[in-house]
């Protein structure tokens, strides 16, 4: 999955909230009014691939009101996809209630990954121990303490630091690109070597005497 650059304020280039492409941005500020010279706290801001505007007030956008975090992955499991595009939906407006519905898309998640999906902790442990990858550890780790930060405030404050629970939309992409798009691009590929090839491999990893 390439890389997503989210709308923000007066970049000249991101993935537009309206067409969702990479394209340069060209920013507007608004009059008060037609016989005014000086700007109100409106911006304009025009997509130069679809020609489309969105509007900015006090450098956040107000139109359209979807929150500028990157869409789910198109490999990301029916059972939390409705999650996180709640979470998405509602980014904007509380930062915190967000996080908190990607740390149940997380639990969720789990069970998807061969867990229980009763305790993230010991789950994360159980993965571990089954060889998880570190990064995929940290992700999924970042996902578990900003998301109870959500649910039981601790050390981190979601509003005053909201840019932490926006990532946790990138760091659950990431989860399942490695997790799931992967594995599943790897079989597809193997599945295509010719019958006999992979009966030998088989043949080969089968314990002697089994």
């Amino acid at each position: 999955m390439s890389k997503y650059y989210p709308p923000t304020f007066s970049e000249k280039q991101f993935h537009c909230i309206h067409c969702g492409v990479y394209a340069a941005q060209q920013w507007i500020p608004l009059p008060f009014s037609h016989s005014s010279s000086s700007s109100s706290p409106v911006t304009r801001c025009f997509c130069t691939h679809c020609k489309t505007n969105s509007y900015w007030y006090e450098e956040q956008m107000v139109v359209p009101a979807d929150s500028p975090v990157e869409p789910a992955h198109t490999d990301m499991p029916e059972a939390i996809v409705g999650d996180y595009n709640e979470a998405r939906s509602i980014f904007g407006r509380s930062p915190r209630a967000a996080a908190a519905l990607l740390r149940l898309a997380v639990q969720k998640l789990m069970p998807v990954l061969g867990q229980g999906g009763e305790n993230i902790n010991d789950d994360i442990r159980a993965l571990v121990s089954q060889g998880l990858p570190t990064q995929v550890q940290q992700a999924l780790d970042y996902c578990r303490v900003i998301g109870n930060n959500a649910v039981h405030p601790g050390e981190i404050n979601l509003s005053d630091t909201p840019e932490m629970a926006q990532n946790l939309f990138a760091m659950l992409n990431f989860i399942v690109e490695d997790r799931v798009t992967r594995p599943k691009q790897i079989q597809a590929l193997y599945e295509q070597l010719p019958e006999k090839a992979r009966a030998a491999v088989a043949k080969r990893d089968t314990p002697r005497g089994a």
